[in-house]
Formats: C-alpha cells, sequence, structure tokens
C-alpha cells in the first residue's frame, strides 16, 4: 500500500507546483483540494468566502479533503488553511505522509503581493496579515511528517528532497 503525500503550508508557498512535480515522478496523481472546491462550487474561493462566509468553506474543505484522502497514490495539496482542522490533520496521519513547506514571511509577502486571488488578504495590510497568519499556524503546520524550509531552493531542488524523504517512509511501512 502507497500512502498518499500530502502538502501544507500557507498561501503561496508552492504545493501546487511542487505538488504536480511530484505527482509526475510518482506517477501519482494530483489533486489541488482548493481547485476541487472551486470546482464543486462553479466559482472561485473568493467568491464562495464573499457569498457564503468562510465557515461554509470550511465545512466543504473539510468534507472534500476527508473524501479525497481516502484514496490511494495521490499527491494532494491541501489549502493553506485546511491542516488547521484536527479532522484533517488526523486523517492525513492516519493516511498519508505530510510535507510542510515552509518559506519565510518575507518570500511569501513578495509572491503574493502579486495576487487579488487570496480572501483571507483581501483589503488587508499585506505583510501584517502574512505575518500574523504564519504565526498562528506555524505549531500547527509542524505537526507534519516532514519539514522543508523552501526558502532558497528551487523546486526541482525540493521536489527531489521530497521524492527522496517519502520514498524511506514508505519503504518502513
Amino acid at each position: 500500500m502507497s500512502k498518499n503525500l500530502v502538502l501544507t503550508g500557507m498561501m503561496g508557498v508552492g504545493k501546487s507546483t511542487i505538488g504536480k512535480n511530484l505527482s509526475k515522478k510518482l506517477g501519482y496523481k494530483f489533486v489541488d483540494i482548493d481547485k476541487l472546491i472551486e470546482k464543486k462550487e462553479g466559482c472561485s474561493i473568493n467568491i464562495i468566502f464573499k457569498n457564503k462566509s468562510e465557515s461554509y468553506f470550511r465545512l466543504l474543505e473539510n468534507e472534500i479533503t476527508i473524501e479525497v484522502l481516502k484514496n490511494k497514490k495521490l499527491v494532494i495539496s491541501l489549502g493553506g488553511g485546511a491542516f488547521m482542522s484536527k479532522k484533517i490533520r488526523s486523517e492525513v496521519k492516519k493516511l498519508s505522509i505530510s510535507f510542510w513547506l515552509d518559506v519565510s514571511s518575507n518570500i511569501l509577502i513578495k509572491r503574493l503581493s502579486r495576487t487579488k486571488k487570496r480572501p483571507l488578504l483581501y483589503n488587508k495590510n499585506l505583510s501584517e496579515t502574512v505575518n500574523k497568519i504564519y504565526l498562528e499556524r506555524k505549531t500547527t503546520y509542524s505537526e507534519a511528517d516532514f519539514r522543508i524550509r523552501c526558502n532558497t531552493m528551487r523546486p526541482s531542488v525540493i521536489t527531489n528532497k521530497i521524492l527522496k524523504l517519502y520514498e524511506s517512509s514508505t519503504n518502513k511501512i
């Protein structure tokens, strides 16, 4: 049995980019939970937050993530806040090997300053908000099986590092 490979971390760290690279190398299907939610709802996460609320989004995120985690041989990119859910964390720990992609706040702020698609950042002081969210979440993110500090690494290097850790972990199961 090959466990799923789950990527967690802040918005903008590169979970989708790294996830797609990993899925190609492993021959697994790539699943981006945020994209699944958007497809199911027929609109962007921004619109879901605006019209239906963050709590509605989190319920949907829980439901969809738990369902996806039951499958095998997937590379899964969680939304930035998904790992904060005890239920999701518990299922990830049972069914997957998880990686926290960690990037410094300064790098995140640079990356996120170019987007308008992040509802938690909408109409707010970007650096203050990113720092606040990071501080609130880093202890929980640290519950992932592995922490990958991505500040100065290229995506190919991050991908290869995760592959080695994942393959050595699945060989022990």
